[in-house]
């Protein structure tokens, strides 16, 4: 089992950044894809970024040149460094790990970013 907790959100205006933090621990060596997602009121949920055990990474559109994903094993936790926030970015952010046949999810973080 993986238990995964978020933190790092909060509220930014426009333009401005925020680093959040995925803490994994459990049978960590397990893991092989994680990832961020959010949800923002009345959407469904979306992958935001991915990063495999290869290190292979995959953005969205909306969020390439803007969001760095990056994972740090030695500190079992995967990072999402987010620049020039716009107000389409306010969503609650949710950590993602990938252990074949099973999914494993954070709480999620609020990232609210204002005009």
């Amino acid at each position: 089992q993986v238990q995964l907790v978020e933190s790092g959100g909060g509220l930014v205006q426009a333009g401005g950044s925020l680093r959040l933090s995925c803490l994994a621990s459990g049978i960590i060596f397990s893991i092989s894809d994680m990832g961020w997602y959010r949800q923002a009121p009345g959407k469904q949920r979306e992958l935001v970024a991915r990063i495999t055990s290869g290190t292979n990474i995959n953005y969205i559109d909306s969020v390439k040149g803007r969001f760095t994903i990056s994972r740090d094993n030695a500190k079992n936790t995967v990072y999402l460094q987010m620049n020039s926030l716009k107000p389409e970015d306010t969503a609650v952010y949710y950590c993602n790990a990938y252990v074949p046949r099973r999914d494993y999810w954070g709480q999620g973080t609020q990232v609210t970013v204002s005009s």
